[in-house]
């Protein structure tokens, strides 16, 4: 919005007088700028509040005797009531007109849902800084880190409830996005319309750790509940060359030996804790979302883990599939530890055989580490691990035609959605709060909050 310069810089010089006389009949002493900036933050936060109260009741326009109810009968005007609602400025309380007296029973007031207004209840525009707070803090935490910036007290409860609704409004898209591409008509109706042009798409699956706390007591109870659930996390991206004046040390050094430096771009993340059939209805509807049914060219880097490459198997079978190189380097160091004590033998061993990975040459690494198997675990496992994914193994192919091979990017989401949120110090989670507060902090992280605050204004009304 625009806003006349002339009167901006009335109110500012009123506003500005206004803090000078507080300040004068206080007789403080010593005043510094951070005082100033406080009283003006106050001052002005006292006067946004005032400044909504009025607006709301001159918005309210002339009062007709009846109007329109919305099962088609008549509502008579009652008397001007009373509303208040929590706002950034805090309680704002306001008269408007009120209609009733319809036969179906119900009321209304025509301001309150012009402006998308419930009584008694968080703004959508409070609403969006709070659920900020709750995506990224612990509620406690959030309370007292909101009273800072906002000049007032919000609850924990309303933070949480607050953060869980936007939640709740992902998963509502993501149920939508579901439902369409699970149906045939859609399937057909999207065939025939307009494709999303996409070179290289890349998917990453990865699944973390989050401790769930049962609220029912006999659930509590019970010896075998399960105290800990994976929550499975996914990521569409793009990639594209890192320009040389941009590179990290840690890059640097990784172009010296790949010769290019690869990142991603435009990530979409999505997540849930549930099994892996329902999670891969959410693979394909995230996936079709962003055209990777028709993608060119559709890369994905995933861990060794079955359930994963099942899924892809099913959804998109025709993707080329890459286990995540330093996963797989990590096995041949953690061997390497396990079964040589002499530290020289040790990096020679390993020296030469994360080379043959390197290069693609699979059957030698299960060759080398196959004499271990009998004396170690780890070596006994990493035959079977690397066996099962040799053509996910191929790094000098995979290298040559230009494509990533490590799975940071659903590593660091994972991290940045259960490690850096659900994991907090004190955190305590019931199923749903958690998976709400997670598709929250994805729709964050992938630049989609603004959706969400949007679907966030145009909740219906309670009457």
């Amino acid at each position: 919005m625009k806003y006349n310069i002339e009167k901006l810089n009335q109110i500012a010089q009123k506003v500005a007088e206004m803090v000078q006389e507080a300040i004068e009949d206080e007789n403080q002493e010593g005043v510094l700028i951070g005082d100033v900036e406080m009283a003006m933050r106050e001052g002005l936060r006292e006067i946004g509040g005032q400044a909504l109260k009025y607006f709301l009741e001159n918005a309210d326009g002339e009062v007709a005797a009846e109007i329109e109810c919305a099962c088609g009968g008549k509502l008579k005007y009652q008397r001007h009531r009373e509303a208040t609602i929590w706002s950034v400025f805090d309680k704002v309380t306001y008269r408007r007109a009120y209609y009733a007296s319809c036969a179906c029973g119900k009321g209304c007031a025509p301001l309150d849902q012009r402006y998308g207004i419930e009584p008694d209840k968080v703004t959508a525009g409070l609403a969006h800084l709070i659920a900020l707070s709750g995506i990224d803090k612990a509620f406690e935490d959030g309370k007292k880190w909101l009273k800072e910036y906002l000049l007032f007290e919000v609850s924990e409860n309303t933070i949480r409830a607050e953060t869980q609704k936007m939640g709740e409004l992902q998963r509502q898209a993501e149920v939508q996005m579901i439902a369409e591409t699970q149906d045939e008509a859609s399937l057909q109706k999207r065939e025939r319309g307009p494709k999303r042009e996409v070179t290289c798409l890349y998917g990453s699956i990865d699944a973390a750790k989050v401790r769930i706390e049962p609220r029912d007591e006999q659930e509590k109870a019970a010896e075998n509940r399960e105290k800990w659930r994976d929550l499975k996390a996914g990521c569409w991206y793009e990639g594209e060359s890192v320009p040389k004046r941009q590179r990290s040390a840690r890059q640097r050094h990784k172009a010296q030996r790949e010769g290019t430096v690869l990142r991603a771009k435009n990530k979409q993340y999505f997540c849930d804790i549930d099994n892996a059939e329902e999670f891969g209805k959410l693979l394909w509807a995230t996936g079709c979302a962003v055209g990777a049914d028709c993608a060119k060219l559709l890369v994905f880097i995933c861990d060794g883990a079955v359930w994963i490459w099942n899924l892809i198997a099913y959804y998109f079978p025709n993707a080329i599939q890459i286990v995540d190189w330093y996963h797989a380097e990590e096995r041949l160091k953690r061997i390497a530890e396990d079964v040589f004590s002499n530290l020289n033998e040790r990096h020679v061993w390993l020296e030469k055989v994360t080379e043959d990975l390197w290069q693609g040459r699979v059957e030698l690494v299960i060759a080398a580490c196959q004499p271990f198997s009998t004396k170690s675990e780890l070596a006994r496992l990493a035959v079977t691990y690397y066996g099962n994914n040799i053509e996910r193994m191929r790094y000098d192919q995979f290298r040559a035609a230009g494509y990533l091979i490590g799975s940071g990017v659903i590593e660091n989401g994972c991290k940045q959605i259960v490690t850096q949120r659900l994991k907090l110090p004190g955190a305590q989670w019931n199923l749903d709060g958690a998976i709400l507060t997670a598709k929250a902090r994805t729709a964050w992280l992938s630049g989609n909050w603004q959706k969400l605050v949007s679907a966030r204004s145009l909740l219906p009304l309670a009457i």
